[in-house]
């Protein structure tokens, strides 16, 4: 089966953002809201060595009144892994640097506050990753590093912990006090190397202590968990759904060297207002740490559709994560698992089994990346912000442009 054949959803796309200099300065982190009115507002931040060379600060935030078609810069903020969010009458960006710092609109995205800082002498992490509202909250999750890793020669994801976040959507949420910051659960505190034996994970020889080369001059890091995303179990059929509505479950990107699966973790509010985080266990009583996800190795996205009472998943599809590495093509980013130009779409009525939906779109070669999206509802359409290169992009990982796809009639997908 060759590309005509497949029929994307939606190969076609807007480029919303583009890079001045592909070789120096590349396009990260898109994040979606929808406001009331109807206007799009999407987030983005440049990186790369060229960054200091840009006129103004690298988180980015553009406006659309036509559905995406067309976009103008607004503001710009010192930050990244920022996302967009409504809470009340007031839209928010969160991001991090360093510490977490947040931004807040009262005129629907054209003027904004000054960075206000939620945190103190702490490091963050994240992706823009989806929000959550439940019971007059607003949920999302950001995570956590521990401090003293900037000197570790190794990608320190081993060293996180996804942190729940809540807050009341009619409260300030530029005051630390207005949130609630569940307990931190790093990955290393909460996985013993004997508890993942007969399950093929690691992929790759591990240590705890630092990266190991697993090819000349390629360093594959410990594993660990990142890039988290928030939701709540609705159906109370399901083995994992809590009659309190107090239970919430953390799904995040697994780095373990195999694809086709993610990690999991859950949030639980107790009675004094506090979050207690723990992993999830099963009917037997076993741990349950990773689950079937179709992309989980790579930054996905979740959605809940009431309408259908179905989760939508945007992920990147594997081809050939068992490809050995020296036999991968030269357009290819990092190891096997590492592919990043083919974005799927995926439904669920458990957030366990997925049904395949469809390909949304497929870059050229491999170098030409469509991944790490975020989306959202636009009516019966879903709207995409992907994180995406052509042939000048420096890297499959180091992208040129953000694209923006639709997904029309997205719901008629179910089968």
């Amino acid at each position: 089966m060759n590309n005509q054949t497949i029929r994307p959803l939606a190969q076609d796309f807007i480029k919303a953002v583009e890079s001045p200099d592909p070789a120096n300065i590349y396009t990260y982190t898109p994040g979606l809201t929808r406001l009331p009115d109807g206007k799009l507002l999407l987030t983005m931040d440049y990186g790369g060595p060229g960054v200091k060379s840009l006129p103004f600060a690298p988180c980015n935030a553009f406006l659309s009144g036509d559905g995406g078609i067309t976009w103008r810069r607004v503001a710009d903020f010192n930050m990244g892994h920022a996302r967009p969010f409504m809470a009340g009458d007031s839209l928010y960006i969160l991001g991090q640097n360093g510490d977490l710092f947040i931004a807040r609109s009262d005129d629907m995205g054209e003027t904004w506050s000054t960075l206000i800082r939620l945190t103190e002498n702490e490091k963050w992490h994240q992706s823009a990753c989806n929000v959550w509202y439940d019971k007059g909250c607003v949920y999302l999750v950001m995570e956590y590093v521990e401090l003293g890793t900037e000197g570790r020669q190794f990608w320190p994801v081993s060293l996180i912990a996804p942190v729940l976040m809540r807050a009341p959507v009619n409260a300030d949420l530029t005051k630390r006090e207005s949130w609630t910051f569940a307990e931190k659960l790093i990955f290393n505190n909460a996985v013993k190397d004997i508890e993942l034996d007969w399950f093929g994970v690691p992929f790759y020889p591990n240590t705890r202590e630092g990266a190991q080369e697993v090819y000349p001059s390629l360093p594959w890091a410990p594993i660990g968990w990142l890039e988290t995303n928030v939701v709540k179990i609705t159906d109370p059929n399901h083995y994992w759904y809590d009659e309190t509505g107090n239970t919430f479950h953390m799904f995040a990107r697994a780095h373990t060297g195999g694809t086709g699966y993610c990690a999991m973790l859950k949030a639980v509010e107790k009675e004094d207002g506090t979050i207690k985080t723990a992993l999830e266990t099963t009917p037997a009583g076993a741990k349950c740490l990773f689950l079937p996800m179709p992309g989980g190795q790579m930054r996905f996205h979740i959605l809940y559709d009431e309408q259908m009472k179905l989760y939508w998943l945007l992920s990147s599809q594997a081809t050939d994560s068992l490809t050995r590495y020296e036999k991968l093509s030269s357009d290819r980013y990092n190891l096997p698992n590492n592919e990043r130009h083919r974005l799927q779409l995926h439904f669920s009525r458990n957030c366990v089994d997925w049904c395949f939906a469809g390909i949304v779109a497929i870059g050229e070669t491999e170098r030409c990346s469509r991944h790490y999206a975020s989306m959202i509802f636009d009516g019966n359409d879903l709207v995409i912000a992907s994180r995406s290169g052509d042939r000048n992009a420096q890297s499959a990982h180091n992208g040129n442009f953000i694209s923006v796809h639709r997904v029309h009639d997205f719901r008629s997908l179910v089968y």
